[in-house]
This record gives C-alpha cells, sequence and structure tokens, in this order.
C-alpha cells in the first residue's frame, strides 16, 4: 500500500488555496472582501488562487450587487466540499489520528 501523501489534492495543497477552501467550508457563501481578510492574502493572490479552485470546479463565483455596491461571493460547490473532506481525511491518516500501530 502507497503512503496516503499521494493522495493529497494537490490543487488544496497549498497553504493559501487550503486557507480558502477551509474559509469557505465553514460558510454558505463569503464575499471577496471578508474572504480576503480571513487568509489573510492580497487582492491579486486571493483572485489568482480562485481561479485555480474555480477552474478545478471546487469553487462557485457569483457576483452581484449588496445595495449600490458590486460584490463577488465564492462557496464551494458540492465537488470541492468533498474534495475537501477527502483531504482532511488523508491529513488525518498521515498524521496517525486513524489507528495505527506504533513505529518501533
Amino acid at each position: 500500500m502507497s503512503h496516503p501523501r499521494h493522495r493529497l489534492d494537490e490543487v488544496i495543497h497549498t497553504p493559501v488555496r487550503l486557507s480558502i477552501m477551509a474559509a469557505l467550508d465553514a460558510a454558505e457563501r463569503v464575499h471577496f472582501g471578508l474572504l480576503r481578510d480571513t487568509v489573510e492574502v492580497s487582492d491579486s493572490l486571493l483572485s489568482k488562487h480562485i481561479v485555480n479552485l474555480e477552474e478545478a470546479g471546487y469553487v462557485t463565483v457569483t457576483k452581484g450587487h449588496e445595495g449600490r455596491r458590486p460584490r463577488t461571493w465564492y462557496a464551494l460547490t458540492p465537488l470541492g466540499r468533498e474534495a475537501f473532506a477527502t483531504y482532511l481525511a488523508t491529513l488525518d491518516e498521515i498524521v496517525g489520528r486513524v489507528s495505527q500501530p506504533p513505529l518501533r
């Protein structure tokens, strides 16, 4: 059997994209400014990583208005939620939270 690290999703496996996925997993949808401030990145860096997640089918982008202000909201797709859950389960397996005999 191969090591579980080989099953880690490379799309999610960067600190910024992992942070974005975690923030979006905790909410139905999040607007750009709140997401940017939550993950503590610049506008351009957030946009770059969102494109990667959107291309993978993990995130949807919705543009609209809140009052007169233009807004962009992000949400995880069902595929994104599943990929994130699988990613977390794989991390748990790697760090040994799943029962396994100790190394000796």
